[in-house]
C-alpha cells in the first residue's frame, strides 16, 4: 500500500503546479447601428432630420407659450425633448438666461459641464450645446435661435437614474445626434 501511494501522491503534487488566476474584467461591449438621418416632418415652424433609430415623431406638445416634440428611442432608453418659442417683445435675453439656467440646474450631480458655440451664418442658426459630464439627470442640452424669431432648446434624457459609466456609451451616441439636429435646423418662414 505504501508503494501504491508514494506515486500517486507524487502525481497529484506535479499536476497541481499552476495557481489559479482570476478572470480579467469583463467590459460592456455595446455597439449601435451607423445613424441614418431623414427630415423629420413636424407641423412646427422650423424642420430638422432625425436618426431613424427614433421612433417616429406622433404628436406636437403646444402650450400658450411653446411647442415641442419628444424624439424617442426605445433602444436606449432615452429621449431628446425639443421645445420650440417665439422671440418676440425682446425676450430672446430671457429665453437664454431660462436655457442656460436649466443647464446650470445640474451642476449640483455634474462632475463636469462643457460648452461649444455654433454657429451657421448661411442657415442663420446660431447656438450653444453643453455636454455634462457624471451622474446628473441631462447629459446634453443644447439651444439654437435666428436671434429675430425663433428659438430652440432640447435637453437628452434616460428612462433610468443616472449613472455615467453605464449610460455613457448611449449619451456619447445621442450627443452626435444632437449636433445633428443642431446642424439640419432650418427655420421656416
Amino acid at each position: 500500500m505504501k508503494r501504491l501511494a508514494l506515486p500517486i501522491l507524487s502525481l497529484l503534487m506535479l499536476s497541481c503546479g499552476n495557481d489559479p488566476l482570476p478572470k480579467p474584467k469583463g467590459y460592456l461591449r455595446l455597439e449601435y447601428p451607423n445613424a441614418n438621418y431623414k427630415k423629420a416632418i413636424v407641423p412646427l415652424p422650423f424642420s430638422f432630420e432625425k436618426n431613424e433609430l427614433a421612433n417616429p415623431i406622433s404628436a406636437v406638445k403646444s402650450t400658450p407659450n411653446s411647442k415641442g416634440v419628444d424624439i424617442k428611442y426605445p433602444a436606449l432608453k432615452a429621449t431628446i425633448y425639443l421645445t420650440y418659442k417665439e422671440v418676440n417683445n425682446g425676450n430672446l435675453d430671457s429665453l437664454l438666461r431660462d436655457a442656460q439656467n436649466l443647464t446650470q440646474k445640474h451642476t449640483i450631480k455634474a462632475d463636469e459641464i462643457s460648452s461649444n458655440l455654433y454657429e451657421n451664418k448661411t442657415q442663420n442658426v446660431y447656438g450653444m450645446i453643453y455636454e455634462i459630464g457624471g451622474d446628473a439627470a441631462s447629459q446634453s442640452q443644447f439651444y439654437v435661435t435666428d436671434s429675430i424669431n425663433h428659438f430652440l432648446s432640447g435637453s437628452l434624457y434616460f428612462y433610468a437614474k443616472p449613472n455615467y459609466d453605464s449610460i455613457y456609451p448611449a449619451a456619447e451616441y445621442l450627443k452626435k445626434d444632437i449636433r445633428h439636429i443642431m446642424e439640419s435646423v432650418h427655420w421656416k418662414e
